[in-house]
């Protein structure tokens, strides 16, 4: 937890003793600051706590976002739907890497984006938590050098999440809806690779089951892979 995260809101009752402690809470954060949705919870409600009512705020350092209590569940403040920075990841030659609590009820449709990608010539895969099966996606490959081709996946163990060559300047944009809801996932990927033939794939495609995920998992079919993953999530309003 960073220096102004909380852990409850306190109520003071008749007679009881105000500190500079217990103002300082308050006074030096403005908003309630939390370590994520699960502290922001536990902080309201208990004994000693202020009871959570419409009006509320919160701030959460987990996806450094601020929130507002409608009267049934929380919101994220915005005025007008745009991309909200979840998490960004600089990876340098690593084999995997997970972004873990991505995924939440905060968002439904998020996007994922890779840039200045390199690695040992393979192909990086991605996949939601640690799901290995039913990942089903068609699309188009454009090439620069060579015949272009239609591109089709069945039931496969992942989705194709770029293929990386040696030099740096690969990337992908991925595009995925209800992750977090125990519905179907679709998701929409574009990226430009540099391996080989330099080329272009787009694709669309589902995860046929209704699951809840949170994570998402980046693999290197084989070696180690570098550059930069940032996560968004979409407001809507």
């Amino acid at each position: 937890m960073g220096i102004n995260a909380q852990t409850s809101v306190p109520t003071f009752t008749a007679g009881e003793v105000l500190t500079a402690a217990n103002m300082n809470i308050s006074a030096r954060t403005g908003i309630p600051v939390f370590a994520d949705s699960t502290a922001r919870d536990a902080a309201f409600g208990g004994t000693g706590e202020k009871t959570l009512a419409e009006g509320q705020f919160a701030y959460l350092e987990s996806t450094n976002a601020t929130q507002y209590y409608d009267g049934s569940t929380w919101q994220s403040v915005s005025t007008t739907p745009g991309l909200i920075r979840i998490v960004t990841s600089t990876v340098s030659a690593q084999s995997t890497v997970t972004l873990s609590n991505v995924f939440s009820a905060t968002y439904h449709s998020y996007l994922i984006t890779l840039s200045n990608m390199s690695g040992t010539d393979t192909i990086l895969k991605a996949t939601f938590g640690a799901t290995a099966t039913g990942y089903s996606y068609s699309g188009r490959e454009w090439k620069y050098n060579a015949a272009s081709a239609d591109r089709f996946a069945s039931n496969t163990t992942h989705i194709e999440a770029n293929v990386i060559g040696t030099a740096a300047g690969s990337s992908s944009l991925i595009y995925i809806q209800n992750p977090f809801l125990s519905i179907t996932t679709t998701f929409q990927l574009m990226m430009m690779s540099n391996k080989n033939d330099p080329g272009a794939i787009q694709q669309q495609g589902f995860l046929n089951n209704t699951t809840s995920y949170t994570d998402f998992v980046f693999t290197m079919t084989s070696g180690t892979f570098s550059g930069t993953i940032t996560a968004y999530g979409l407001v809507q309003s």
